[in-house]
């Protein structure tokens, strides 16, 4: 799942003219999307829904570069106030943390649940988990405006991808992000999926890995 070392600083180089491109779309996004970024240590994927009850739920996967670990965060606003976080973190140090508020932001369930034991979270951990929730929807409002695409799928020895919704496509990816998907697909004996990034500055590289990308992809019904 990991990028190598020495893609890492390919990645962050072409990725930011990317993200910087992005510019104002002068109609609004579908209600059911999917972005995504790339972060200092790792990937982050981002779905998100709007329901017409005024709710909104983000769901973030984060995917360090370096560690064998899954980070999952859902996100729950009603009427644009925070009211819920749920995050669990699968690996060496699997955790879980539930925190649920009330309409006035005060916090009405509080759960860390770790390998052995439940913790209490203190009031500064608390505060850093609504901070992170602001930043993430923040983040999220700009992927859209740039109309900046999450697209996953199994890649193909020719080069076209099945992707995980139906259909096939042909990414434009550059030499090196052909180069680093072979060099991981004749790593492996499973079926490589991978995961990228469209927006009209161009065509991002954002994930390759054995695990089945597919399968633990939201679908629109139940998210």
């Amino acid at each position: 799942m990991f990028l190598p070392g020495q893609l890492v600083n390919f990645f962050s180089r072409s990725l930011l003219p990317l993200l910087l491109l992005l510019a104002g779309c002068s109609s609004p996004p579908p209600d059911f999307t999917a972005s995504g970024y790339l972060a200092d240590r790792g990937t982050v994927r981002i779905w998100r829904k709007t329901h017409a009850s005024q709710s909104t739920h983000l769901q973030t996967v984060y995917t360090p570069f370096t560690e064998p670990v899954t980070e999952t965060t859902d996100y729950q606003w009603q009427q644009g106030k925070l009211i819920s976080v749920e995050r669990q973190t699968v690996g060496a140090h699997p955790e879980s943390v539930t925190l649920r508020f009330d309409q006035r932001g005060r916090l009405s369930f509080m759960q860390r649940q770790l390998a052995q034991r439940r913790e209490a979270l203190t009031a500064d951990a608390i505060a850093l988990y609504q901070f992170e929730a602001g930043r993430m929807l923040t983040i999220s409002d700009d992927l859209l405006r740039g109309r900046v695409r999450l697209i996953q799928g199994v890649w193909t020895p020719s080069g076209v991808v099945r992707l995980c919704e139906g259909g096939k496509a042909s990414p434009g990816f550059d030499s090196n992000a052909v180069h680093y998907i072979t060099q991981h697909q004749q790593g492996s004996d499973k079926p490589l999926s991978i995961a990228w990034l469209e927006a009209p500055g161009g065509t991002q590289l954002l994930l390759a890995t054995p695990e089945d990308l597919c399968r633990q992809q939201p679908q629109e019904e139940s998210f």
